[in-house]
């Protein structure tokens, strides 16, 4: 095996052309059909490609505009709404605050009115106790001055049918009780103070 490989090794040694650098004719050929393909290129292919970038970035441009168009009529329309909150709210504070005091002058008027219907009760009640006070006293007098005089003809032991004797006694009777009774209750009055 090692008599094959000597061989290879002496044809890599030897000197000659750079296996790596291209003939020149090679060279020549390559740098023309290069330059043909850039003009080619450069006339054709690249003018539509500029194209196709322009509308791109046209589109992407007006896009854009549009996006900017739509986010600023998005702020107004946000902003319009936040206006119409604010309203809505304010007129809702002002109506509920109109309730309170529609409230609070119905409950003033349905106090007053009651007020009002209490005091007239009680000046009917007052006046009709009153009337009954006045007419048990009248019933009363009239026949505490008939068993009066009948008892006093029984003790007297003679008759006092006479109406004007014996209302006067009654009368009289009953002026002095009441003035006693005023004395009375004049006393514990006096002796708190």
């Amino acid at each position: 095996m090692a008599l094959s490989m000597a061989p290879i090794a002496v044809i890599a040694a030897e000197d000659g052309p750079d296996p790596l650098m291209p003939h020149t004719s090679e060279l020549i050929v390559g740098l023309v059909a290069f330059a043909l393909l850039f003009f080619f290129l450069r006339a054709k292919v690249y003018p539509i490609f500029e194209k196709t970038y322009a509308e791109r970035a046209a589109a992407i441009q007006g896009g854009a505009a549009k996006a900017e168009e739509a986010q600023a009529e998005a702020q107004r329309l946000l902003e319009e709404y936040r206006a119409q909150l604010a309203d809505a709210r304010s007129e809702a504070a002002r109506i509920r605050e109109d309730a309170k005091q529609q409230g609070a002058a119905i409950v003033a008027q349905a106090r007053e009115d009651a007020e009002t219907e209490a005091k007239r009760v009680a000046a009917r009640a007052e006046a009709q106790l009153q009337a009954e006070r006045e007419q048990v006293l009248r019933e009363l007098r009239g026949e505490v001055g008939t068993l009066a005089t009948t008892l006093a003809g029984k003790v007297v032991g003679e008759s006092l049918q006479d109406d004007d004797r014996s209302r006067r006694v009654v009368e009289r009777f009953l002026a002095d009780l009441e003035t006693a009774q005023a004395s009375d209750a004049a006393k514990p009055a006096a002796g708190d103070a």
